[in-house]
């Protein structure tokens, strides 16, 4: 089945508010929406609570990974009590490792498995070879039904949602459903 913007959307929604931007409630005047005390917000916990729950078969598919390749487990800031939508990970490629790599140089790759839908990214810099291919494999066994977000789809913004680390109007759709980690790693 294909994914498409719609959907995508309806995911986003329920879990980031429209139009209600993540500011502190002693900066919001009285009687206006605050972000924490949204639905949405509180889907958005109850959806990091599953994360950190289930985050065993994560780990152990990062474990598995760890053997093939130089990989940096991004996710341990659900520990910390984080909110974060994702599941993330980096695998450094051997340019990576050059002395001081230029930001244009590097060719780290980084994925990503929503928490809060079916769907995983593969956020890829460098020569292509077979590790993104190996990545989705593995993702896709580990969790079965999960599609991976196109780029024509994922790199559209969602223009009235806030997120930490995002101003209003500029997170797109991969940065709604995988964190702003997904930007750590430009294509």
């Amino acid at each position: 089945m294909k994914t498409t913007r719609s959907e995508l959307l309806d995911v986003i929604y329920r879990f980031y508010p429209r139009g209600v931007q993540q500011i502190m409630r002693i900066y919001v005047p009285p009687g206006e929406p605050v972000y924490e005390d949204t639905e949405e917000h509180g889907r958005l916990v109850e959806a990091a609570n599953r994360g950190r729950a289930e985050y065993p078969r994560w780990e152990a598919m990062i474990h598995r990974m760890y053997e093939r390749y130089d990989l940096q487990n991004e996710s341990l800031n659900l520990f910390a009590g984080g909110i974060d939508p994702a599941y993330s990970a980096r695998i450094y490629r051997p340019k990576d490792f050059e002395p001081a790599p230029s930001l244009s140089s590097r060719a780290s790759l980084s994925f990503h498995v929503s928490l809060l839908g079916p769907y995983y990214g593969i956020h890829s810099r460098g020569e292509p070879d077979e590790i993104p291919a190996a990545v989705a494999e593995e993702i896709e066994a580990t969790y079965p039904g999960y599609q991976p977000i196109p780029p024509e789809l994922g790199n559209e913004v969602v223009p009235d949602v806030d997120m930490d680390g995002v101003m209003m109007g500029e997170a797109t759709i991969y940065v709604c459903l995988f964190s702003d980690v997904w930007t750590w790693v430009d294509p």
